[in-house]
């Protein structure tokens, strides 16, 4: 990420914020208004839009240029509609597409997930767990403040039942599980690693290997634990990382089929109702770039009920 920060001090205090930033970072009136307005400009931490907002003395003002290698001021793509996958008078479940954050970024060029469905519902939604930019699939939001915290209690508690699937490299023995603590890779930023050497949180994945062959696999993973890059790290762990994710080394292509982006899908996740404690059971159809390597391999999507053998 790129990003400028100066002080309010002297002849800045009390200028328009968009007129500070255009003086501070030497560029046009009208770029640096236009950098407010996609939300680009920061005061004392918080985000801000409104390009006339008076400056005070000592207040810290961010500016951020690029993220991601991109401009902050950008062309983005439009929003993607939104797919609801089920929706009540207490939870919202969608499937979130690949490529999309799950909720803002500093600096972020487009929505994230939170303000599409925050935008469907009229509302703030209320998010209770995230998914990889990368990763599609279930996401579930809570529709008021009380479903909310019942919500993210089962995913703090480890009730909450998930299925992922993913193509992977090859190598996988037919099931197992991994219980390798994760800590974040002091040589890898941005990474995490799965090992015991280090003084990593637990993490434990169950999976069964639906297809296995010379140059990729199809897998259906069981996370009992909710960390980060859990799946990705694990997988990788087991010398098989998951296809199109750069950052553990997947391969971009496999068995003649193109690896756009991290193969990994929220293909289910079960959870009780927050209303009616009944079992809720949500699935999320594959997307079209990991459906060609279950089509590949000639093996079906697992469907219902989330089994932990």
């Amino acid at each position: 990420m790129k990003r400028r920060t100066f002080r309010a001090e002297g002849a800045v205090v009390g200028r328009a914020v968009a007129d500070a930033v255009a003086s501070e970072l030497g560029i046009p009136a009208e770029e640096a208004r236009k950098l407010v307005d996609v939300g680009a400009v920061y005061i004392a931490g918080r985000r801000s839009r409104d390009a006339k907002v008076k400056l005070t003395a000592g207040q810290v003002v961010m500016v951020v240029l690029e993220e991601g290698g991109q401009s902050a001021l950008a062309g983005s793509a439009p929003a993607p509609a939104l797919r609801v996958l089920h929706e009540d008078a207490d939870v919202i479940a969608v499937d979130k597409p690949a490529g999309l954050t799950a909720q803002p970024t500093e600096g972020r060029v487009g929505d994230s997930l939170v303000d599409l469905v925050s935008a469907h519902l009229g509302r703030e939604a209320g998010l209770v767990h995230r998914l990889d930019r990368e990763t599609s699939g279930v996401t579930v939001f809570g529709k008021t403040a009380e479903a909310t915290s019942a919500l993210a209690g089962e995913f703090r508690e480890g009730t909450a039942r998930k299925r992922y699937v993913a193509a992977t490299g090859p190598g996988l023995p037919p099931s197992g599980t991994v219980d390798l603590p994760l800590s974040k890779d002091p040589s890898r930023p941005g990474r995490w690693r799965a090992t015991r050497a280090a003084n990593g949180v637990p993490a434990l994945t169950h999976f069964r290997t639906l297809y296995s062959g010379p140059e990729f696999c199809v897998v259906e993973l069981l996370p009992q634990t909710g960390r980060t890059h859990q799946l990705r790290a694990h997988l990788t762990a087991l010398g098989a990382p998951i296809l199109g994710d750069a950052r553990y080394g997947g391969a971009k292509r496999a068995g003649g089929v193109e690896a756009p982006r991290c193969l990994l899908h929220a293909q289910a996740l079960e959870l009780g109702h927050p209303r009616t404690r009944k079992v809720l059971r949500v699935e999320a159809p594959v997307p079209e770039d990991l459906m060609r390597f279950f089509m590949a391999a000639g093996v079906a999507v697992p469907q219902g009920p989330i089994e932990v053998k």
